[in-house]
């Protein structure tokens, strides 16, 4: 199974999280019980304590925040390009046609 991730569902997670905060077993204990590592739980509890809400929205989602600075970044290189095009036609149609001396 080497080089393999797992991946857990938000429910499993949040039930992770559950088993942990009871107080009849430390969160390591109940990391060993579930096959995963400590730190894995105390992240996943970390996560869970600073936005309950919009923690592990899962694969392909991203909470709103993120999804916003998404957007943003994409609109940005979207405008830059845009930018870039102008700049390139504005020098192409700005040339002045070569006259030939003598004709």
């Amino acid at each position: 199974m080497a080089g393999k991730r797992r991946r857990f569902d938000r429910d499993f997670k949040i039930e992770a999280i559950r088993l942990a905060t009871r107080g009849d077993r430390s969160i390591t204990q109940v990391a060993i019980d579930l096959g995963i590592h400590p730190n894995v739980l105390h992240r996943w509890k970390r996560q869970f304590e600073e936005d309950w809400n919009n923690a592990f929205p899962g694969k392909g989602h991203l909470r709103p925040a993120d999804e916003d600075l998404r957007r943003l970044r994409k609109e940005l290189a979207d405008v830059k390009e845009e930018r870039d095009i102008l700049k390139k036609a504005l020098a192409i149609f700005s040339k002045r046609p070569e006259r030939n001396i003598g004709s």
